[in-house]
């Protein structure tokens, strides 16, 4: 997950090789910070993985004291192998000049390879597919299961959970678009109160019940998976919801740092969360029917509503930071060439990654309202989740193969022998949440193969486009050649042509010249580029080529986690001799109408997906920040 929440000055931190952050920024307040925007989503599972985990091994029965003790221990090792070992201590080190996530990531192991580039950007499209299942039920869920601790309070209140879900969840994205800088202040304290909290209230039950302890030991998760069979390996997938949220650990690296994150983790979360599991099977090994709730009959009546409102302050905090990285990996897939051009806003003056996009947001409040109808509670959300989330930790670890072979440099055999065994147990708990299919596991599998298809639609038919219009256009070099030698009526000012390909005349000039037979004194080629590092340096966002006296190639570079804005890229060519001023400039862009050709290189229905995509896309002027009053725009039809 790649979120955007964080408003710390280490939202754009110069790094060292590993990540590790340098910010003005206190490394005590990167940490706080860190435990508010990180951990949200894994700090609140505690609300509904045990218990949905003793109930899977107890088949709806009372469960056993022993099969409780196994089902801790597998959580608690799970915690331990899958979080701490894969995520805080390796790949938090596979840093793409400081930022992580999975299309950061995809990035880093493309600059690795000469072959196979193609299958690399599948596998990001695949986490990135599955990333956006994981943004939809991650608010249901833990909103959901939050509110239903109303229920214990009195029966009554029971019709009245479904309605304050749906309130709290439309309120929340409602006010998304007014940016979370102020309110993410208040996210690092609330949930260290919050971690704080949910540690201290498990110590009574695990004094009453001390023989709790014994499932620090992992004999215990073994035997278990080994005396219970089909039962056991249902009961993994349902362990693995102590898990969902790790991803945010490595995604979130560039916003806090390594050190602030591995902090947060070692010495409060992780401590935190391990308390509460065990506290939670102690109160279920006493009384087998606090299963029906086991995290709220921890606390006593008295502290029964100020949980129930604490609970749902974390799980909106939770909810916040996987929406907001909705919007980042969004954002990222667009400068990827993997999605069209989205409306971006930004919400924040001083922090560049705090943005909204009005689109996404609607799509996934319209997501997560239906699930939240379809499935009415947390136990049957419960058996959607996990399918997106273990996908993505597959995913990652086949990309982190190949950065520590390819970039890190080890030997192939060393490179599997790290990583192998983590993918093997991904690749188990993946076969055990596809056990969940027909019980709600469909719905992420159905959102991601969907969005999977839109963006290797994108990313097919542009491609496709882009070689079609090469073939039709005229060379650049033969056009600047022509016009030094005989050229036409000369206008004052400066002509921009914007184009993907600097190596043909840019359709828009083509029509210019046919249509106002006039040239003005200079003309410049500007062709913008995206790279597979996150941000651009910039004493190297500009590249200058002199054509001829009066054309001028020139080339802007952009980060995949930066909003393109050419006046301002442009500005800085000032100090490379380009004489640049925005009001005697003219902007001149190729508005393309697709039609679908006879014979494309895609199949008819996805030529038309493409079609529609395009129609969709944002126009290019605002999405470049250009000024719409200094922008030309010349309409072509094109067939695709």
């Amino acid at each position: 997950m790649t979120s955007n929440v964080a408003a710390t000055p280490a939202e754009t931190p110069a790094t060292n090789g590993h990540g590790s952050a340098h910010s003005t920024a206190s490394y005590a307040a990167l940490t706080l910070g860190s435990i508010g925007v990180v951990y949200g989503d894994i700090g609140t599972s505690p609300l509904y993985a045990l218990r949905e985990a003793v109930m899977a091994a107890s088949s709806g029965g009372e469960a056993a004291p022993h099969a409780v003790l196994g089902v801790i221990s597998l959580i608690l090792w799970a915690l331990i192998v899958v979080v701490t070992l894969k995520y805080v201590v390796i790949l938090l080190r596979a840093d793409n000049h400081g930022e992580g996530g999975t299309l950061a990531l995809m990035a880093l192991a493309q600059r690795g390879v000469t072959k196979g580039a193609g299958v690399i950007v599948l596998l990001g499209i695949i986490s990135g597919a599955l990333f956006y299942g994981d943004a939809v039920i991650t608010p249901a869920l833990s909103v959901l299961s939050a509110v239903e601790g109303i229920k214990l309070v009195t029966s009554s209140l029971d019709p009245y959970v479904v309605p304050v879900t749906l309130l709290i969840l439309v309120l929340l994205f409602a006010v998304q678009a007014r940016g979370t800088a102020k309110v993410a202040a208040f996210f690092g304290p609330v949930m260290l109160i919050w971690f704080l909290v949910i540690g201290i209230a498990a110590v009574p039950p695990i004094l009453r019940q001390p023989e709790v302890l014994w499932a620090i030991n992992p004999y215990l998760a073994v035997s278990f998976m080994l005396h219970h069979g089909l039962i056991g390996f249902v009961t993994l997938g349902a362990v693995f919801l102590a898990v969902t949220g790790a991803e945010a650990l490595y995604a979130d690296l560039g916003h806090f740092g390594k050190k602030p994150i591995q902090t947060a983790w070692l010495f409060i979360v992780l401590p935190s969360l391990a308390l509460n599991y065990l506290g939670q099977g102690a109160l279920v090994i006493g009384d087998p029917k606090a299963v029906e709730n086991p995290f709220f009959l921890m606390f006593p009546d008295w502290a029964l509503i100020p949980m129930v409102g604490l609970a749902t302050v974390a799980t909106v905090i939770a909810s916040q930071a996987v929406i907001t990285g909705a919007y980042s990996l969004t954002r990222q897939a667009i400068q990827l060439g993997l999605l069209p051009r989205f409306e971006i806003r930004h919400t924040s003056e001083a922090h560049s990654g705090q943005i909204y996009i009005p689109r996404i947001n609607k799509l996934l409040l319209g997501s997560v309202v239906l699930l939240v109808l379809m499935f009415k509670s947390s136990s049957a959300l419960a058996s959607a989740y996990g399918i997106s989330v273990t996908g993505t930790m597959v995913v990652t670890a086949m990309m982190g193969f190949v950065v520590v072979w390819k970039v890190w440099k080890w030997a192939p055999i060393a490179a599997a022998a790290l990583i192998v065994p983590f993918l093997f147990l991904d690749l188990t708990f993946l076969a055990a949440n596809l056990l969940k299919v027909f019980e709600g596991g469909w719905v992420p599998l159905a959102l991601g193969g969907f969005v999977m298809t839109l963006m290797y639609t994108w990313r097919r038919g542009s491609r496709l486009l882009f070689e079609k219009s090469r073939k039709l256009e005229f060379p650049l070099a033969d056009l600047v050649a022509m016009l030094e030698k005989r050229p036409p009526q000369r206008v004052p000012g400066t002509a921009v042509f914007l184009t993907s390909d600097p190596l043909s005349a840019p359709t828009a000039l083509m029509h210019s010249l046919k249509h106002y037979k006039v040239l003005h004194e200079k003309n410049v080629i500007l062709t913008i580029e995206t790279a597979t590092t996150p941000r651009i340096d910039p004493s190297e966002r500009v590249r200058l080529e002199q054509v001829s006296p009066t054309f001028t190639k020139v080339t802007l570079r952009f980060g995949f986690m930066e909003s393109p804005n050419v006046p301002r890229a442009l500005a800085i060519a000032r100090k490379l001799g380009w004489q640049f001023d925005i009001m005697s400039t003219s902007f001149f862009l190729s508005r393309r109408a697709l039609k679908p050709a006879a014979h494309s290189g895609m199949p008819r229905w996805q030529d038309h997906l493409f079609i529609a995509l395009s129609r969709t896309a944002n126009d290019a002027t605002d999405y470049f920040q250009i000024p719409s009053g200094r922008v030309v725009e010349v309409g072509t039809q094109v067939t695709v």
